[in-house]
């Protein structure tokens, strides 16, 4: 038991005065159980085609609202059609995400069937959460987004912050160690592979050393059709990566790249040496 002593010395945090406007985990948990089987297929299949997936489906979009409400709080008041937005964008992001599929499709030729993908690739996992987790942060329900999309970092190793924007007809392959910035600028069509970080350079800050917060794009812009390979690092909110450009693995980029150009880093020195 601590000591009376102790419980004086009880520090509190600045800002937890708002806790009561943030979901809880659990709220958050049961957002993302109820949306993904509205997103992605392997649910609601399930069940024979007819009236009883039509109520099934019913029920799904039912269970969803209740969650959501729940989870966002306070933001029902002030922004009332929250709700309805949120929920009606849902068929939008699952024609979205079929052209996700299709560029998995075709820039995989390690799947085997579509169901194959809708079941086991984390990219796809890590697309549909962040698909729905944009609508939320453009909802202005921003804590929501960033829980959602943390869930699904920690169990994709794939990190991309709701606040990106991503176009359509992305595949994230494989995925493991993806980081994807608050202004990250994803055009159509692009493909970027495990490890792949898109970044902020060194940001200025105030004299106690805090980070200046402003509005400014800190992250890299890639255009439609860019391939970055493994392990690559592009940082900059002034790095565009223009249309149809190939960024090898490993580079480290900084700078523009005009489009239709491929950029790769010097190879390394290989030594193979005996061990007897």
């Amino acid at each position: 038991m601590p000591s009376h002593h102790s419980l004086d010395d009880w520090h509190e945090f600045p800002g937890c005065e708002s806790w009561d406007a943030c979901p809880t985990p659990t709220e958050a948990r049961g957002v993302l159980d109820a949306v993904l089987p509205l997103l992605l297929p392997g649910t609601l299949e399930r069940i024979p085609l007819g009236d009883a997936r039509d109520r099934a489906r019913q029920d799904a979009f039912d269970v969803l609202r209740v969650r959501l409400r729940a989870a966002l709080r306070g933001l029902t008041s002030t922004h009332p059609m929250l709700e309805d937005a949120v929920v009606l964008s849902i068929p939008r992001l699952r024609a979205m995400l079929a052209g996700d599929l299709e560029a998995a499709e075709r820039g995989d030729p390690a799947m085997t069937s579509p169901s194959e993908a809708w079941l086991c690739y984390p990219g796809i996992r890590a697309i549909a959460v962040y698909r729905f987790a944009h609508e939320l942060h453009l909802g202005q329900a921003r804590v929501l987004a960033r829980m959602l999309s943390e869930m699904a970092h920690s169990e994709t190793g794939i990190d991309i912050h709701p606040g990106a924007k991503i176009g359509a007809r992305c595949f994230i392959d494989h995925g493991t160690g993806v980081v994807i910035g608050e202004t990250a600028k994803i055009g159509d069509g692009c493909r970027l592979y495990q490890q792949v970080t898109l970044g902020a350079r060194s940001l200025p800050t105030d004299a106690d050393g805090r980070v200046l917060r402003g509005s400014e794009q800190r992250h890299p812009t890639l255009e439609d059709d860019v391939v970055v390979y493994a392990g690559a690092t592009i940082l900059g909110g002034d790095t565009v990566v223009g249309r149809g450009c190939v960024v090898g693995g490993g580079v480290f980029l900084t700078e523009s790249v005009p489009p239709h150009h491929v950029v790769t880093a010097a190879p390394a020195e290989i030594r193979v040496r005996s061990r007897l």
